[in-house]
């Protein structure tokens, strides 16, 4: 259903026949974590965000995962690899012969 009250003609999931069906009735603005992101948007209450009602909640546990301007980087090891076990494994040869 479309939201009737912080952004007008929007797509709302929380947003039944008596009105707005979140926590505390609306959506809330965004928090300074949320500063930098593309999913804000100005609401008739401030900024609000597009993804999600409540933002503060999203940064409790950590990086919002609707965050844009938040870039992860996932760490790699490099791990010393034998070559001469890496060829026999690659080759499927066990070693053992009957």
């Amino acid at each position: 259903m479309q939201c009737q009250t912080v952004l007008p003609g929007t797509e709302c999931t929380f947003w039944g026949k008596q009105g707005c069906i979140f926590t505390g009735g609306s959506c809330q603005v965004v928090i300074e974590n949320c500063e930098g992101c593309e999913r804000i948007v100005d609401g008739t209450i401030g900024k609000v965000c597009s993804a999600y009602p409540a933002p503060d909640r999203k940064w409790t546990g950590g990086i919002c995962n609707f965050a844009t301007h938040v870039k992860v980087e996932i760490k790699t090891e490099d791990l010393k690899i034998n070559p001469l076990k890496a060829s026999k494994k690659a080759s499927g040869g066990g070693g053992k012969k009957k």
